[in-house]
């Protein structure tokens, strides 16, 4: 243990990050448990002593002076004290040197471990500090591995200069979605935990937030804050709706969106490997805003119960399946992205003896 030993410790502090004491710390806990189970006689003597300054680790053995010997591992006589400190006298406690070669190769292996596992630990730590500054963000990852049993797909991330595996779940993918190994994909980061083997970061290809993270990427307006992105609603890998509505008048939000051409939704659809994308016109008026939410289908007139959050939509006979959707996905996405249980009924039903029905 010499000078060359605390440099290394300095060296790891300053390209690792790890603090030094706490590296010094744990090298004393570990050299003492190496120690004590390597001598169980002596343990309760052992004594270990770093001294940064003078860049030395001693090892010593606390032993008793006593008139006659009963533990020969923890006590000495008075003669044998005075050999190591002339005045030594009964009940004195002498610290006696371990030769450290007897110890050397124990100490040296436990000072290994204790750096390895440091720099692990600081090594997980500034990974987990790092990608929980990226929850609910996105990133892109590279697929590493794929595995067809469970249906979970392997994908390696990078935040600025740390990288780490996560696992997509089966759960948080797209079954329509097929990807191989060396695939790049966008990835929405839900959470990230800290466990026994480091931080896990949870990501996503089905959370609507993912949908709104990659307009925010496409659409210059909306990362300016012209456009603004009101609500997503989305059944992954079939259908999306967005509401956006624009700050400046002069701008149209969904044009920003759709981008010339259909370019701008056009890469998002590729990204989301087809799915259909409604965008629709937020409005502050209810009536409006659940009338667009049901596009494509054309609406007569909306009737809405604030109180109860519920609404009644009139829509043309012929325009009835297209606002209700197949399977009724239009009307559920329509009714997520607004907030209110939405009725939808033809207009045939409005009129009854030449009076329009009571709608709610």
């Amino acid at each position: 243990m010499n000078s060359e030993f605390f440099l290394a410790i300095e060296e790891i502090e300053k390209e690792k990050g790890i603090p030094k004491d706490y590296m010094l710390e744990k090298i004393h806990q570990a050299l003492l448990a190496a120690l004590k189970k390597n001598n169980p006689a002596e343990a309760d003597g052992f004594v270990v002593d770093i001294d940064e300054e003078k860049k030395t680790i001693d090892i010593y053995v606390k032993k008793t002076v006593v008139e006659e010997i009963e533990n020969p591992a923890l006590e000495l006589t008075v003669e044998q004290a005075r050999k190591i400190s002339p005045k030594a006298e009964v009940g004195d406690i002498i610290k006696v040197e371990v030769e450290t070669k007897k110890f050397g190769r124990i100490a040296a292996q436990a000072a290994k471990q204790v750096i390895i596992q440091g720099i692990r630990e600081a090594e997980r730590g500034i990974v987990y500090q790092e990608f929980t500054s990226k929850e609910h963000e996105l990133l892109t990852g590279v697929v590493s591995r794929v595995d067809n049993f469970n249906r979970n797909i392997y994908i390696k991330i990078t935040s600025n200069s740390e990288t780490t595996e996560a696992v997509l779940l089966s759960s948080e993918s797209v079954k329509s979605e097929v990807f191989k190994e060396g695939d790049r994909i966008k990835v929405y980061v839900a959470e990230v935990r800290r466990s026994a083997k480091g931080p896990q970061v949870i990501i996503s290809r089905t959370h609507p937030a993912l949908v709104k993270r990659l307009f925010e990427l496409e659409v210059p307006e909306i990362y300016e804050g012209i456009v603004e992105i009101e609500s997503v609603a989305r059944e992954a890998g079939s259908r999306t709706k967005i509401a956006v509505w624009s700050t400046d008048p002069n701008v149209d939000p969904i044009g920003a969106c759709v981008g010339p051409r259909g370019g701008r939704v056009g890469k998002i659809v590729d990204e989301l490997k087809g799915e259909k994308i409604d965008i629709v016109k937020y409005s502050e008026n209810a009536e409006e805003y659940i009338a667009a939410a049901l596009a494509p289908a054309e609406v007569y007139s909306v009737t809405v119960d604030e109180e109860e959050k519920r609404c009644r939509a009139i829509v043309p006979d012929d325009q009835l399946s297209l606002a209700i959707g197949k399977e009724g996905q239009n009307a559920r996405l329509a009714a997520r992205l607004t907030g209110y249980k939405i009725d939808i009924r033809p207009a045939s039903e409005m009129i009854d003896t030449g009076r329009v029905k009571e709608n709610i």
